[in-house]
């Protein structure tokens, strides 16, 4: 089958072979992989690029200095979250305030250099945040917008006491510039390469008139995303933020167990909201999802221990028990 690939392809392809940077040629890349039709006859050029990216990223992680934390930094846990904002946003100590890491604090802007990653934890998984540099353009580095298309998702963090309608007015320009889109109800021009699911966190409630300025900001995107107001210096709202955060992601949690054994609950299987047996049976091992005959579950069905096929649709909390 013909690829019958447009002529935007190819002008993004030229990009590419012009480019110098391992970051300027893997935005090339993207760009040919959100512009290419999908089907059979795309499946290996798809594949090709994809590997591209691959080893450009590891070319990228492989900088000495002060880059090698921050270009890749490998997903850990359930999900990669990248904390954005502008400067003073308080990513930093909203990031120091619900995980392991230790990103420099300050009342001063600009005190955040490079990405520093952390493990927030949530009932029995654990989600990896990253902090970054203000999202303004004296900041940005090269390899921001990489990291931001990698992401499962985003949180937004704005200043609930400095005008955060405008903050958040910037923060989407910037993101679509790197050509990313948050679904904020505005029609973004040109070729977005990634549609990220996002949060938005209105920082600083304990400080003058940022219960006003939440209310404007709820009127103005509520429809269009999650938002939740906490204080990251005080401590208001961060376990609510947390509940957010995996609501935001939509995926499942799904436990296995042996015949006759109890479930382990401490390491579950994490897959997207909608996902089948099938799809768990292919994370446990290559061999189930080829030789699955059935499942047993219990949590989603009528009956504890129902048997269901592999086309069966999981719920967040299931237990199954394969069998070959």
């Amino acid at each position: 089958m013909p690829a019958n690939l447009p002529p935007q392809y190819f002008e993004a392809e030229k990009r590419f072979r012009l480019a110098k940077e391992p970051a300027d040629k893997i935005v090339a890349l993207e760009e040919m992989l959100a512009i290419m039709p999908k089907h059979k006859g795309t499946d290996k050029l798809r594949a090709d690029l994809r590997g591209k990216i691959a080893k450009l990223s590891q070319t990228l992680g492989k900088k000495t200095g002060a880059h090698r934390a921050s270009t890749v930094i490998e997903k850990e846990g359930a999900a990669q979250i990248v904390v954005i904002g502008l400067p003073n946003a308080g990513k930093s100590q909203l990031v120091a305030s619900i995980t392991n890491a230790s990103p420099t604090v300050a009342e001063y802007p600009f005190t955040t250099h490079q990405a520093t990653p952390g493990m927030m934890e949530f009932e029995n998984i654990q989600i990896q945040l990253i902090d970054t540099p203000p999202l303004v353009p004296q900041s940005i580095e090269s390899w921001t917008p990489h990291m931001i298309r990698r992401a499962d998702g985003l949180l937004v963090v704005v200043d609930l006491s400095n005008a955060p309608l405008a903050q958040m007015e910037t923060l989407t320009k910037q993101l679509a510039e790197m050509r990313v889109s948050i679904d904020t109800g505005t029609v973004q021009e040109g070729i977005i390469l990634s549609q990220k699911k996002a949060l938005i966190v209105g920082n600083k409630l304990d400080l003058e008139n940022a219960g006003e300025n939440y209310s404007e900001l709820q009127n103005k995107y509520g429809e269009q995303l999650p938002i939740i107001a906490i204080s990251a210096r005080e401590g208001t709202g961060l376990e609510e933020l947390k509940l957010k955060v995996y609501q935001m992601l939509d995926i499942l949690r799904v436990y296995t167990k042996t015949p006759g054994q109890k479930p382990d609950f401490n390491d579950p299987i994490i897959l997207d909201r909608g996902s089948r047996l099938e799809d768990a049976a292919a994370q446990v091992h290559k061999d189930f999802l080829a030789k699955l005959k059935y499942a047993r579950i219990w949590g989603s069905g009528k009956h504890d221990g129902i048997m269901a096929k592999r086309d069966h649709f999981l719920q967040d909390g299931d237990v199954i028990e394969l069998h070959m």
